[in-house]
């Protein structure tokens, strides 16, 4: 996938994430970014030709060789997206919170193992076995560590998009039996919680594109922001009560106490005159 996709999702006029932008040089950074939308999820990312290549692991990654992590592919995000922490507006497409999970660098690994170990390989063998479905890599993170790989699954479930891949950690020194990435709930650079982030007024925060069924578009946060502080104003000075307009100040004064004693005096002296001259 290119950073079509990514573009089409979002409006970068009303929205301050990066801009699709593919770097001319990929270094090999990864990420891991912990994100409680709709359901919680895992984001692993492989900064690979320029992007940051993407699966959504529901169940997040493990370093136990028996756990095969589900792990959906999805749209190329840019290398500017790497650490991003903060909270996704409600009503926006990923609303909810993101944690920087994990980070770190990675290596690709010969899909040919020597006497029964993978070793170093190219970048060239790394765009081989992405386009294959057999990613094989190397991930040196402050918890991720070890050799990994990506296998994308052939057999397709009714309704399915092609997007599985399973994420396996392999056997060497880094196996942590029974390893539960949910056992984790902090930061690796600012070291919150999950609950801390979503309650952080200081946490970056942007719109998207696609709004949540049965809603308009939303403003942008911070001209929200504004107006919610202007109403406030409106509501301590008493401003915001309505003025009389000029046809209803005049309709009150005609009807005033004074001018309709007024009014009825000359209707009475008129009435007597003219019964006088009856007479």
């Amino acid at each position: 996938m290119a950073l079509e996709e990514y573009k089409r999702k979002r409006r970068f006029e009303e929205t301050p994430e990066p801009p699709p932008k593919v770097e001319t040089k990929s270094g090999h950074r990864f990420v891991v970014q912990k994100h409680e939308a709709t359901r919680l999820h895992y984001d692993f990312r492989l900064e690979m030709e320029g992007v940051l290549k993407s699966w959504a692991v529901p169940k997040g990654p493990s370093l136990d060789p028996a756990d095969k992590r589900l792990a959906m592919q999805v749209e190329d995000h840019p290398v500017s997206y790497f650490d991003f922490e903060g909270n996704i507006p409600e009503g926006n497409y990923g609303a909810g919170s993101v944690m920087v999970w994990d980070v770190g660098t990675w290596e690709p690994l010969s899909p040919l193992a020597v006497e029964g170990k993978y070793v170093p390989g190219t970048e060239a063998e790394a765009d081989a076995m992405l386009a294959k479905g057999d990613l094989k890599f190397r991930l040196n993170g402050q918890r991720l560590k070890g050799d990994f790989a990506l296998v994308k699954m052939r057999s397709r479930r009714p309704g399915s998009k092609g997007t599985e891949w399973l994420m396996i950690k392999k056997h060497d020194d880094h196996v942590v039996e029974g390893y539960d990435a949910g056992d984790i709930d902090e930061s690796v650079i600012s070291h919150r919680s999950m609950d801390e982030i979503a309650g952080d007024a200081r946490s970056k925060e942007w719109t998207s594109s696609r709004p949540a069924t049965g809603r308009g578009k939303l403003k942008a946060a911070w001209l929200a922001d504004t107006l919610a502080r202007i109403e406030k104003k409106k509501k301590a000075s008493g401003s915001e009560k309505p003025e009389k307009s000029t046809a209803a100040a005049s309709s009150e004064k005609k009807n005033s106490p004074a001018e309709t004693v007024k009014h009825n005096r000359g209707q009475k002296n008129t009435k007597l005159s003219r019964q006088a001259k009856t007479r």
